[in-house]
């Protein structure tokens, strides 16, 4: 096998253009684009969603199929469809898949995902087995698609050629696991021999993302720092004992963005391109998104740019309990997410407490979010923990500094900026603490007024490259790898 050219069968819940909820989307989507344009074979399953299937994506229906589930057949069909290179399969069942939205509502999740996703998992592994479509590798993606690898060697054993099929999990967010009360094992299908500890048994209860952390050939997680944080009872959730026993197995891979779509010369969505070579764009950028926004017009203002998902984990309570501080150095704050009631609350009150200083925007905005990337200067990402982080690498390449906890991919991607050297490309602080957070803000301010300085600063980070060929390059390997393993282990086995 050459490196290059794999027939890889990417799992995941969610992919761009397709349907997305977050990063993730943008991961998958990317990555099986770029592993295509380097003449792999790649083919895409998605479960077909309500979204999916309102949309226009040429879609072509090819059979109806059914499983066994618990003494019934269960009937479902698939369609395919092509993107940029990509075959993409859509796996439909509409009792499971046709709603609004992909895994629940503002009342919580959907309380049969468990149902949902083990089919999902299951009907993919049967169109691969009808149609003879065994590729070298299976890469799944979080704890939707974790059942699978433990279903290919447990249901699906013995189908033709599916001992040669390697399997690669990527954890994306360890934080989200796919827990489920122990009464819901039996609906997996599984032998009661599957729920122990060493297996899907979690305190009680049935923890699905340990099928792919136990059973797949290889595991992936989305930067170097982060696979070593998660061995850690820090940031392990739990499962840092697994992750330890796989560690020989566990590579940590940088996600990239597309440089194209992310490309502050070319940008539809912002009023006026610029580049490295000439930076007048970028104040005219801050220009509109502060008249946009009802802020104060002013070149010399630092402005802050948030775009987030508004959860714990991405360091609002730090933001909190400094506001009073950040705003007495003179920043102002444009902010784009949505997520949890507590941080919409905190937010809003933020707001009315600094009147055209915090710009509040709670919802998802594409062409707002490209904005505040073009037109910010700081780019403010004080998570808690950040397995990658996708924000920091695109404010980069606007030439919006990150102001970044030192965590995971953050603390592989943004090195501390040295005014005496020109090294670094960000600011950072290691202790996830109020005080540390306004000091990094301080360095950054203090470098932001010597406008020499910050304009070479500027230029430089939007030179650097965090495209997904570097990455794909690597997964590459990793492919040629486990399928290597897979190889050596069955012929010991004959």
């Amino acid at each position: 096998m050459t490196t290059g050219r794999f027939k890889v069968v990417m799992v995941a819940s969610e992919a761009v253009p397709f349907a997305k909820t977050g990063g993730l989307a943008d991961v998958v989507g990317a990555l099986s684009q770029v592993l295509a344009s380097r003449d792999s074979q790649v083919f895409l399953f998605l479960p077909f969603y309500r979204s999916i299937k309102k949309a226009d994506f040429n879609l072509r229906k090819k059979r109806d199929l059914f499983l066994e589930v618990r003494d019934k057949k269960e009937p479902f069909r698939y369609f395919t469809s092509s993107n940029n290179g990509v075959i993409v399969y859509f796996v439909e069942k509409d009792e499971y898949y046709d709603r609004d939205a992909l895994y629940g509502t503002l009342e919580g999740d959907f309380p049969d995902n468990l149902i949902r996703f083990s089919f999902f998992c299951r009907a993919v592994l049967e169109v691969l087995v009808r149609e003879e479509l065994m590729p070298d590798v299976i890469h799944c993606h979080d704890w939707q698609t974790a059942l699978l690898p433990l279903y290919l060697k447990t249901l699906y054993s013995d189908s033709p050629g599916i001992e040669k099929v390697a399997t690669v999990f990527t954890i994306h967010n360890l934080a989200y696991q796919g827990i489920f009360p122990s009464e819901q094992f039996p609906l997996l299908g599984l032998e009661w021999k599957y729920f122990t500890p060493e297996t899907l048994e979690f305190y009680g209860k049935v923890n699905i993302i340990k099928a792919g952390l136990v059973f797949s050939d290889v595991l992936t997680t989305v930067s170097k720092t982060y696979a070593r944080e998660i061995q850690t009872s820090e940031f392990g959730a739990g499962l840092q004992g697994v992750l330890k026993m796989r560690s020989g197995e566990l590579w940590g891979v940088l996600n990239g963005i597309d440089q194209q779509h992310w490309n502050p010369e070319e940008d539809k969505f912002i009023s006026h391109g610029y580049s490295f070579h000439n930076l007048m764009g970028k104040w005219l950028n801050k220009k509109k998104l502060q008249i946009s926004q009802g802020l104060k017009v002013g070149k010399n203002i630092p402005l802050i740019g948030i775009v987030s998902r508004l959860a714990a984990q991405k360091g609002f309570d730090l933001i909190e309990e400094v506001i009073d501080k950040i705003m007495g150095l003179g920043f102002q704050m444009v902010i784009l997410g949505s997520g949890e009631e507590r941080y919409h609350s905190m937010l809003k009150k933020m707001t009315s407490e600094y009147p055209q200083r915090i710009a509040l925007n709670l919802k998802y905005d594409f062409p707002l979010s490209h904005q505040i990337y073009a037109g910010s200067d700081f780019f403010l990402l004080p998570s808690r923990y950040e397995p990658c982080g996708l924000g920091q690498l695109i404010s980069l390449r606007y030439g919006t500094i990150p102001v970044v906890h030192k965590t995971g991919g953050l603390a592989d991607t943004v090195k501390e900026f040295e005014p005496q050297t020109g090294r670094g490309n960000g600011f950072t602080f290691k202790e996830y603490s109020p005080s540390s957070l306004i000091e990094a803000l301080q360095r950054a301010l203090k470098t932001y007024k010597d406008k020499k300085i910050w304009e070479n600063l500027v230029s430089s980070v939007m030179k650097l490259d965090f495209s997904w060929d570097r990455s794909a390059k690597r997964y590459e390997e990793i492919y040629e790898e486990v399928a290597r393993r897979k190889t050596q282990k069955n012929t010991r086995n004959e």
